[in-house]
């Protein structure tokens, strides 16, 4: 029986020239309010390798239009109804659409980020789109999901799976991981 050996992690600080050579087309500001907010609750919940911090900043830099949208754009009208989400009462499309840095959707995902996070969440859905709870849902739900393990076995596929439900905009992510590679060392 082969055994894996451990991973080893050690700081890793994310410096705005870092993220910006990543994400080129950031706006400069909204990239330098995320920072430490990043470096703070990566460490917490684990996303403490280079593989993980790679996998991770693809993943958030791609959803997030490179930082720039921790709202999604579209209404949510297309959410309205969808019981798979949670959604349930009228509104509930547009009220729980996509926010944070992985678009965290849905009443049911709401709900649960409130009680795990211990954010109000739910009556003010707002609270994602700030800049540290757009990166603490987005670690949370990184945890919540197990990708640290995917990350791990370098599996940007699964990772992408898991997040998007598909494979939508699989080649700008692995895009942004080769930069990640480049400038996450």
């Amino acid at each position: 029986m082969e055994l894996k050996s451990p991973i080893k992690s050690k700081m890793i600080t994310l410096t705005f020239s870092g993220l910006k050579s990543i994400c080129k087309y950031a706006d400069s500001k909204k990239l330098q309010s995320f920072i430490p907010w990043l470096n703070q609750y990566m460490s917490a919940y684990e996303i403490n390798t280079l593989l993980r911090a790679q996998h991770f900043v693809a993943q958030i830099a791609h959803e997030s239009g490179s930082f720039n949208y921790v709202e999604e754009i579209t209404s949510g009208v297309a959410y309205e109804g969808r019981k798979d989400l949670g959604n349930i009462y009228s509104g509930d499309g547009t009220k729980f659409k996509g926010r944070g840095l992985i678009q965290i959707t849905g009443r049911s995902n709401f709900t649960l980020a409130a009680n795990e996070l211990n954010i109000d969440c739910v009556n003010h859905p707002e609270l994602l789109s700030t800049p540290q709870y757009a990166v603490e849902s987005a670690c949370w739900f990184w945890k919540k999901h197990d990708l640290n393990e995917w990350a791990d076995d370098n599996d940007i596929h699964e990772i992408t799976k898991i997040i998007n439900g598909g494979f939508n905009g699989l080649q700008d992510r692995i895009a942004f991981f080769q930069l990640c590679q480049k400038y996450i060392v």
